[in-house]
């Protein structure tokens, strides 16, 4: 589907459109399953689709969907730009106790074999 087409759908289209390629993506995977079908380009397709209208949802909702075609990445970042309020200095903690990494059940094993072998 074209990004262009899903920004202009309504909101209760969006959710439609939503809702129905969530289901066509469940009834694939379910044929997929089955081994009635082997079609992994459609399944792609569909999860595509999918991320498409909840990303314009998503737009819409924030109000960065002016349909200019600018990612939401754009948009987030240019806020950024602006100066913040001084933070301030981080707490000193004292240093913590290092713990030593414990050895796995196969690595004690082995350790123990190495060090039988060298005694002997």
């Amino acid at each position: 589907m074209n990004v262009d087409k899903i920004r202009n759908l309504t909101d209760v289209e969006l959710n439609h459109q939503q809702r129905e390629l969530s289901d066509q993506l469940f009834k694939m995977k379910f044929q997929l399953k089955m081994g009635q079908t082997e079609s992994l380009k459609k399944i792609r397709e569909l999860k595509k689709d999918i991320a498409r209208v909840k990303t314009v949802m998503r737009q819409k909702q924030t109000g960065a969907g002016n349909g200019s075609g600018a990612s939401s990445a754009a948009v987030a970042s240019a806020p950024a730009k602006q100066t913040a309020p001084a933070k301030a200095a981080p707490k000193k903690t004292a240093p913590t106790k290092k713990t030593t990494a414990r050895k796995s059940a196969p690595a004690k094993k082995a350790a123990s074999k190495k060090a039988a072998m060298e005694n002997k």
